[in-house]
């Protein structure tokens, strides 16, 4: 793979004006593909085989002139101090306002509170339920200012109106002031770490190109692959983050080659030869474990990975093709200052890497064990991790649906915000009103059930559909519990009446999504640990050092869990980031962020022990090897980390609680695995291991295949001596140069 990449590397740098034309295209044709094409529809979660979803679409198939899963909201009124919804007046106000709504084309029905009793015990507090024909994303929007201009009239009356539901929803829109703090504190950890602003330019220019391709291809095929703002903003994020880190890391081998004293285009081509291998497999585990989400059966969360994959993969393409033209096009100014004018850096041999990698040398067992505990008692709030779904009581109190979910728990119960629908598939022999009868009667008896509506039957009398409203609010545990013994106690009415009986609803859809994806993790993580041994197994042909980097990837990934825990859950900190509510972590993160986090993990293990092997192969000790990989390549994973951390932390200030937990949980693995894992539990590991870390049984040694990561077949091309305008770089004994 080195020596093919290097003919890359080679090709790019000397046909630079035809890859940064043929890149420059992509960008623009991207650019108008994502502005011609409609804009795409944020979908309702499902998941086909549930018990929920079975039900969602035997409901469409019954009552085709509904939708099931369509948009509705809520009017919630309350009464001015002192006077209730039932007077007089309050009532002419309710009524006049729900009348604006009754010539929408888009509203199937709007039903008045006095005539279906939804007005609170103390008749301060009433509401109306609006069900529209259109999903939430489909509404227009005239439909929706009549919604608003129907709470904005009864205001005008006195009365205080907020508005629940979905129909208000909007997608969440990248951009703002948090991910530019993100990207600036990348930038700043970049000219640090370069000492150049060219080069700097150079790798933020490379990163954006994928980032704005991506981000176009993702907009263009939004709605024919439904991808949502969600998947644009996972490939925003993951673009970004691996986009400026691989172009770091192929810009800084080519800088070390520069100082080896190779020409320019040798150096581009030892570089992607080298660097770039590393890249390649780095973002190859990225892409397959990020495509692989798509076998735990959620629709939104395959197309999240598969977004988060293409974005990761044009990353690579980038780094492999436009960094080296780059190369070509800027020459000299990629060098530092010192490097440009000649001189002789200063010995990098006292350098911080250097000082760390002796420091854990000298202390191993210390080191590991003050680390695995650390990442230990960070983790421990994993223990009491709890999956759901976010509703209105997670957003912001200052939203109107937060404060109608808030009005209708103080009126009518917590658990009037999730009530459950169950639906009854009646048999043909069967007597409709007998069948359903027996439903509501075993229904009302299940202990947790405050109140159960009249059924309704669609016209053929083949199904029934009644609601049940829980004394629980919809994310508590008791909730939960009463979905399992709901669905338990009407088995035995269906093996009385023949009838099938499903218990649905967003409520009961959210629960059945977080147990399936709480189901599907141990498995999901038992392949993605088994994939990281094979392939570190391949690149390093080494046995423990496979199984020391997959027990560190657990370490890492249970203490972001942990921080995730605490956060969400617990609210330790939750003001910070403009938490108002704590509850249940989103289920979709624990898989999502093991996928992401997974390839992360293995871009730092491989970019510092390919040095540190390359460095063991050539005959040094096991522990100058690990000073030798600290030297070269330590500096440079920290700022990587350093930069990942930062923008995956810019995206926290966005307001999906989706995103949030993503951001969190992301920045924070990054920090536990690039900073703890491999910087103090793998040069701990390895020390204490010694020669044994690189062992490899030789009946495995003749089976698997040669991946010449490091670049040794590169070795036969030898560099000639510099000639033309770079010669002025003054070549650099090996180890003896900084960036």
């Amino acid at each position: 793979m080195a020596t093919s990449l290097y003919r890359v590397g080679r090709w790019a740098f000397r046909r630079r004006r035809l890859v940064g034309g043929l890149w420059l295209a992509a960008l623009v044709l991207a650019g108008l593909a994502a502005a011609l094409a409609p804009s795409g529809e944020d979908e309702d979660l499902s998941m086909p085989g549930t018990e929920s979803q079975k039900a969602f679409d035997l409901l469409d198939e019954r009552f085709p002139q509904g939708n099931s899963q369509g948009a509705e909201a809520r009017l919630v009124f309350r009464a001015p101090d002192g006077q209730r919804m039932t007077a007089k007046e309050n009532k002419a106000a309710v009524t006049d306002a729900l009348g604006l709504l009754d010539e929408g084309d888009q509203v199937a029905s709007a039903t008045d509170p006095y005539k279906t009793g939804a007005v609170s015990e103390d008749r301060t507090i009433a509401y109306s339920t609006i069900t529209y024909t259109a999903d939430a994303v489909d509404l227009t929007g005239p439909t929706k200012s009549a919604l608003e201009g129907a709470a904005s009239q009864a205001r005008d009356a006195g009365l205080t109106v907020e508005i629940g539901g979905s129909a208000l929803e909007s997608e969440e829109a990248p951009g703002g002031t948090t991910e530019i703090v993100g990207v600036a504190v990348a930038a700043v950890v970049l000219v640090l770490t370069l000492g150049s602003l060219v080069a700097t330019g150079l790798t933020l220019l490379s990163a954006f190109t994928g980032v704005a391709i991506a981000f176009g291809l993702v907009s263009a095929l939004a709605v024919p692959l439904g991808l949502t703002s969600t998947v644009a903003i996972l490939a925003l994020m993951l673009g970004l983050a691996v986009g400026i880190d691989y172009a770091l890391f192929i810009t800084s081998r080519y800088r070390d080659e520069r100082a080896r004293g190779s020409e320019p285009e040798e150096a581009a081509g030892r570089a992607v030869g080298t660097a770039g291998s590393a890249v390649v497999f780095a973002g190859a585990t990225v892409f397959i474990a990020l495509v692989g989400l798509g076998v735990v059966g959620i629709p939104e969360l395959t197309r999240m990975g598969l977004g988060g994959a293409g974005a990761v993969a044009l990353a690579v393409l980038v780094a492999l093709t436009l960094v080296p033209a780059l190369f070509g096009f800027l020459g000299r100014r990629v060098l530092s200052r010192t490097a440009r004018k000649g001189a002789r850096p200063d010995s990098d041999s006292a350098g911080i890497g250097t000082r760390w990698a002796r420091f854990v040398l000298r202390r191993p067992v210390a080191v590991l064990v003050l680390s695995v505990l650390g990442l230990g008692a960070v983790a421990l709030p994993t223990l009491s991790l709890e999956l759901g779904l976010p509703g209105d009581e997670s957003k912001s109190v200052q939203t109107t649906q937060r404060r109608a979910y808030d009005l209708l728990s103080e009126g009518f119960g917590p658990g009037f915000n999730g009530p459950l629908t169950v639906v009854v598939d009646i048999s043909e022999d069967a007597d409709p009103r007998a069948t359903t009868d027996l439903v509501v009667k075993t229904v009302r008896a299940v202990d947790g059930v405050a109140s159960v509506g009249d059924p309704v039957l669609s016209r053929t009398k083949d199904t029934a559909v009644l609601t049940a409203v829980p004394r629980t609010a919809p994310n508590s545990g008791e909730t939960k519990d009463l979905v399992r013994a709901l669905r338990g106690a009407v088995s035995d009415v269906e093996a009385d009446t023949g009838a099938g009986v499903l218990v649905t609803g967003k409520t009961a859809l959210n629960i059945d999504i977080s147990e399936a994806m709480a189901d599907a993790l141990i498995p999901y993580l038992t392949v993605v640990i088994g994939l990281a041994v094979l392939l570190l197994t391949v690149v390093f042909r080494s046995v423990l050092v496979p199984v020391k980097a997959a027990l560190g990837f657990l370490l890492s990934v249970g203490a972001a869990f942990g921080v995730v825990v605490a956060v969400f859950q617990w609210g330790w900190a939750a003001d910070l980031i403009g938490i108002e509510q704590t509850g249940p972590v989103m289920s979709l993160m624990p898989i999502l962020i093991i996928g992401i986090v997974f390839g992360l993990a293995m871009d730092y293990e491989v970019f510092l022990l390919t040095r540190v092997r390359e460095a063991y192969v050539h005959g040094a000790s096991p522990g100058e090897a690990v000073v030798t990989g600290f030297r070269h390549s330590g500096r440079v994973v920290a700022a990587a980390a350093i930069i990942m951390i930062s923008v995956f932390a810019g995206f926290i200030g966005m307001s999906s609680p989706t995103i949030q937990t993503m951001g969190v949980g992301l920045a924070s693995a990054v920090a536990f695995d690039a900073f703890v894992v491999r910087m103090a539990i793998a040069p701990a590991a390895l020390a204490l291991l010694g020669h044994r870390a690189w062992w490899l049984p030789r009946i495995l040694n003749r089976v698997l295949p040669t991946v010449d990561i490091e670049g040794e077949k590169l070795s036969r091309h030898a560099p000639a001596p510099p000639t033309g305008p770079d010669a002025a770089v003054s070549p650099l004994p090996v180890g003896r140069h900084r960036y």
